[in-house]
């Protein structure tokens, strides 16, 4: 048996050991429970793998997954990214081919994941990302050849992308994208993508804008998707303000940075070390408030290059403080290459909330008032920014929920992060009263709720305690709730 499966086992009956005997006590009336984290892969929002379902070329790389396929052997995967040129989702003006969207995000979204989104409008294989008939309406722009510049007859087309005719013509459709997508519960972000090479924001391979312009441009395209995105979490491709220039402030990411709209880096691992990233710095601008995102090479052509490294791929999401991390090849492939290394970051990945310690009273009598203690620790990278709140529900034999007690006092989005094996501690204490006393003429109480022994469950949800996150710990109901041990009622 590997190392790694040992020590899962060894946790998992450790834990097992203490809910089976009541958990340890400190005192014979006080039951305390020090739960160890599993160790594996957690789906939550905000954070989790990104599988490149189209990547610009609508055959990379979902292509060869069954319309059935899932990829439910990927640990972590949490949002199908779909990136296509503008012409492929409006081939004839007004008329929409949201299809190529929703057909494949429905089999996930079906799973709980998302889907993330991005329309460009230049590509380095295909004349007209932006639609044809933009440019037959008058749109401005110019021929290219990719790598070499403006060319008259090019076999590319660039549009100018301050142009009113484009622009008119870019906000009709993303009204559109917008209209269908923006505040919907199954789209993580959206990307600003509507500028430069692949949507990447750069235009060296074409039209070759110089700072000025490209900042006045990167200025447009954030106030217009600022503009109809106003639910749905923006995002943009650090290579707006240089693609290998490092440093903490530029214009355009600033500009960013003060719409709302996070960072993603596109693309880590494409040179040999120690050209691996550029942006970390960056970075550090935005995952204290946004999740950050990062893109790694096409796996096949960072390892071609002698770029690729699974150690540095690890650092990324350490120095980024990454919330997202790409699936940029063929899924399988990379996840066979590189399993040790997705594990690895699995447990760094975004947010890991870790209950470290809970405590209560082995008996508590009905419609008086005790306490749970619990101590908490996110031992992940970034922040839960969605956040959420802490919730014990008492349950019996049966499943049946018999109490519940969400504690509104603290929001997990406030615990801090820290290195590796070093995130801070946060204790809390959670008020509790199983059946409040009420006033009763005839001097008597009768509880609504029976006097026996309930298993208590912790979840992390919204206010009203609806479960929403999943934790690292074991005896999940289905919900999303953990049972840790026992409580005794009495009358």
């Amino acid at each position: 048996m590997p190392a790694t499966s040992r020590g899962s086992v060894w946790r998992s009956a450790a834990l097992a050991v203490m809910l089976a005997g009541g958990a340890s006590a400190a005192d014979a009336g006080r039951v305390v429970v020090r739960p160890q984290d599993e160790g594996g892969a957690l789906i939550n929002p905000g954070m989790g793998w990104t599988l490149h379902f189209y990547s610009n070329l609508i055959a990379n790389y979902g292509s060869k997954l069954a319309p059935s396929d899932t990829l439910d052997d990927w640990p972590g995967l949490s949002t199908i990214y779909l990136r296509v040129p503008w012409s492929f989702l409006e081939p004839r003006e007004g008329e929409f081919n949201w299809a190529l969207f929703d057909a494949p995000a429905q089999r996930w979204i079906a799973k709980g994941r998302q889907i993330a989104i991005r329309v460009s409008c230049c590509e380095s294989w295909l004349r007209y990302a932006t639609p044809k008939w933009v440019q037959d309406a008058g749109a401005k722009g110019v021929d290219f050849e990719f790598g070499k510049g403006p060319r008259p007859g090019g076999p590319l087309w660039e549009p100018n992308y301050t142009d009113p005719v484009f622009l008119q013509k870019l906000e009709n459709f993303l009204t559109a994208l917008a209209r269908r997508y923006d505040g919907n519960p199954n789209v993580a972000f959206v990307d600003v993508g509507s500028f430069g090479m692949w949507g990447e924001g750069h235009t060296g391979f074409g039209s070759r804008l110089n700072a000025e312009q490209t900042l006045a441009t990167v200025k447009r395209h954030i106030d217009l998707h600022a503009k109809l995105f106003k639910h749905t979490q923006l995002v943009i491709s650090d290579d707006v303000a240089w693609h290998d220039a490092p440093g903490r402030h530029f214009p355009a990411m600033d500009y960013a940075l003060s719409n709302n709209v996070t960072l993603r880096d596109d693309s880590i691992l494409v040179q040999p070390p120690p050209r691996s990233w550029f942006h970390a710095e960056m970075a550090q601008e935005f995952w204290p408030r946004w999740p950050v995102i990062l893109e790694h090479e096409h796996y096949g052509s960072s390892k071609l290059r002698g770029a690729w490294r699974g150690d540095l791929l690890i650092k990324s999401v350490e120095d980024y403080h990454a919330s997202y991390m790409s699936i940029h090849w063929w899924p399988r492939e990379l996840l066979a290459d590189n399993r040790e290394i997705i594990e690895r970051i699995n447990r760094r990945l975004g947010y890991r909330l870790q209950l470290r310690e809970a405590g209560w009273p082995a008996e508590v009598r009905l419609g008086e008032p005790f306490s749970i203690s619990n101590t908490w620790a996110n031992a992940g990278v970034a922040p839960c920014h969605g956040g959420g709140f802490i919730a014990f529900t008492l349950k019996d034999d049966k499943g049946g929920i018999v109490s519940l007690h969400s504690d509104e006092s603290f929001d997990v989005c406030q615990l801090q992060v820290g290195l590796v094996g070093l995130a801070p501690e946060k204790k809390l204490v959670t008020k509790c009263t199983v059946a409040f006393r009420h006033a009763d003429p005839r001097g008597t109480f009768k509880p609504p709720t029976k006097a026996g022994v309930y298993a208590v469950f912790v979840s992390v949800g919204q206010r009203d305690g609806t479960p929403r996150l999943a934790l690292p710990l074991p005896n999940d109901d289905g919900q999303h709730r953990y049972k840790l041990g026992q409580l005794r009622l009495v009358e």
